[in-house]
């Protein structure tokens, strides 16, 4: 009778025990031959359980970004043709090397592009034209280091005109040692890899160029307010030379006595000099003055509308 009594309460201390230690046991067992711990599942419950399936799985976005720096390098180093290689193109291929130039560099390239990106190519597709192949592999070599200055739209515009280049390549088939088909696989490839982000315009304002102004290694920044303020300075420059103008001309001839027919000869002339130089001056302070207005009101335009 003890006995039974003593293993009654025995048994019902242990079976809750062993009860709950079998399900954590399970379970850590399970988690140790995981490689993910997103598949572990309650089955006692039938609400979702949170998975950091999801999370890892954004690494594998289709909108995330390819690095830039690798795209251009291989393109840089696709680029780097033999010497003379695009001097003894047959005529034909030349044609098509100048239509990849073209389609390399058309249109608004400095402001779709960024102003280094944009140079860089202009230069580029000019020593196609020329065939140099010297400078076009100095050029090349240098498309690694543009990679700070592509923005994601400048990046897509960039990509598209590689496209569009690569393209033109493609069209010139086999040549050489395969340099040229390797040029138009690479161009193409990147190029979609690039331009698989939409241009936003928050970018597009990025990279917007500002206009400006360049005297010899001065460079000044050109807005609507300068402009109008550079407008009236022309007008009245140009009013000061009209009337200066005006007052050589109301000179008479006979107020004045020259020592000789010489010196009267020579003040005519002098007279002449100041009046052409006076009334140009007034003319294209006006037309400057009046070109500074038509720029203004069509910047204001663009800001208007963008």
């Amino acid at each position: 009778m003890a006995t039974a009594v003593l293993r009654r309460p025995l048994l019902a201390a242990l079976l809750p025990a062993a009860g709950g230690a079998a399900g954590p046991s399970r379970f850590h067992i399970r988690r140790r031959r995981s490689q993910h711990p997103a598949l572990a599942v309650s089955s006692d419950s039938s609400k979702p359980v949170a998975s950091t399936s999801s999370s890892s799985a954004g690494g594998d976005n289709p909108e995330e970004e390819p690095p830039v720096l690798p795209l251009l390098q291989e393109l840089a180093d696709c680029l780097v043709l033999p010497p003379k290689l695009l001097s003894q193109l047959p005529r034909d291929l030349r044609l098509d090397l100048n239509d990849a130039a073209f389609a390399l560099s058309n249109g608004p390239v400095l402001d779709e592009c960024g102003q280094e990106v944009g140079d860089l190519l202009l230069n580029l597709a000019k020593a196609w034209e020329l065939a140099d192949t010297s400078t076009s592999n100095n050029l090349a070599k240098q498309l690694p280091s543009m990679e700070p200055y592509l923005t994601r739209s400048a990046k897509s515009a960039f990509g598209k005109r590689l496209v569009s280049a690569g393209r033109r390549f493609q069209s010139m088939g086999q040549y050489g040692q395969g340099e040229l088909k390797k040029i138009a696989e690479t161009m193409i490839k990147n190029g979609k890899l690039l331009s698989t982000r939409p241009v936003v315009q928050s970018d597009v304002q990025a990279m917007k160029e500002k206009r400006k102004l360049k005297f010899g290694e001065l460079e000044f920044e050109l807005t609507a307010e300068k402009a109008n303020i550079g407008a009236a300075v022309g007008a009245v420059f140009g009013f000061i030379s009209w009337q200066l103008a005006q007052g050589v001309q109301g000179i008479p001839d006979g107020t004045k006595q020259y020592a000789n027919d010489n010196a009267l000869q020579l003040a005519k002339s002098l007279r002449v000099a100041l009046l052409v130089l006076g009334y140009t001056s007034t003319a294209l302070s006006l037309f400057a003055a009046l070109g500074l207005l038509v720029l203004a009101q069509q910047i204001n335009s663009e800001n208007k509308s963008e």
